[in-house]
């Protein structure tokens, strides 16, 4: 049986980069706990640290080792708040990671058919793709969306299906779209400023293709991670911007905005990631099922 006690020791002492400030923070002498992973180490049979400089490092079995216990004190700490909460009120609880490149508008709109859910607790993490994967499959997240899918090669044991394919619109200030004179899209995007998605989103890559098919060099004066805050700044009267038209019924939030013309052959697609483990999440299933037109 493992030990469970000398883990969380070995894994505190990985966290705080050495025995003696591990002693610290857990308010132990440095012997105890060099003990108690001493003890670990001889239960699995293998070396987990070795020292590196004034502190230790982690072997590969320890690498190995500080993966799991990472995920085990992770659920720990998930299961005294969630039974918690089933003391006070059921939660029906999803957590969910939204990839930098991937439009939040959009997103907004297709976690809408769980927004009603009673009792709902919604979160919502926003990182790189890679990272996001890892939390995945480390079980802290129970739904990713991101503009990509998940590499074929990966190792996480998470698969990935195409959930959205939406086309691409431009929308500007009101006395930009004026400006512009309608007729003249898209080569008046070499004359307004403009404002695009950075190089983290799929989309990025796709618009500059199109620019240059078009024969359009734009005038570009803002790059965003976010599309909802590229909306904002375009309301403001920056320049103008593309957006998904999945998540263009949000712009009713935003006064000014207009219609500038549509990015042809261009699409956005978003993508659904999920662990085997998280696979019969219900208001996950519930996302999946929404149909994407």
């Amino acid at each position: 049986m493992l030990n469970f006690r000398h883990l969380y020791y070995f894994w505190v002492v990985v966290k705080e980069g050495g025995f003696a400030r591990a002693a610290e923070r857990l308010d132990m002498a440095v012997q105890t706990i060099s003990a108690q992973v001493r003890e670990l180490e001889k239960s699995m049979g293998r070396q987990l640290l070795k020292p590196a400089g004034r502190g230790v490092t982690m072997t590969e079995a320890g690498q190995t080792a500080f993966g799991h216990a990472e995920q085990i004190f992770h659920l720990g700490a998930t299961l005294v708040d969630e039974v918690r909460e089933a003391a006070n009120e059921p939660a029906a609880r999803l957590a969910v990671g939204l990839s930098d490149g991937i439009s939040k508008l959009a997103a907004h709109a297709l976690l809408a058919p769980v927004l009603d859910t009673p009792a709902l607790r919604l979160l919502c993490h926003e990182g790189e793709h890679g990272e996001l994967l890892a939390e995945l499959a480390q079980h802290r997240l129970d739904l990713v969306l991101a503009c990509q899918p998940a590499p074929h090669n990966s190792d996480l044991r998470v698969f990935s299906e195409r959930i959205a394919e939406s086309p691409v619109d431009w929308y500007g200030p009101a006395a930009l779209v004026r400006k512009s004179g309608r007729a003249h899209f898209p080569a008046c995007l070499a004359e307004l400023p403009v404002l695009l998605p950075t190089g983290h989103a799929a989309l990025r890559a796709r618009l500059e293709r199109w620019f240059e098919s078009a024969g359009v060099r734009p005038k570009v004066v803002g790059e965003f991670e976010d599309s909802a805050l590229m909306a904002v700044f375009a309301a403001r009267g920056l320049g103008v911007f593309p957006l998904a038209e999945l998540g263009a019924d949000d712009l009713s939030l935003l006064r000014g905005l207009r219609w500038l013309g549509r990015a042809q052959d261009v699409v956005e697609e978003i993508h659904a990631i999920r662990s085997r483990r998280g696979q019969h999440h219900p208001l996950a299933l519930r996302v999946l099922a929404a149909p994407r037109d």
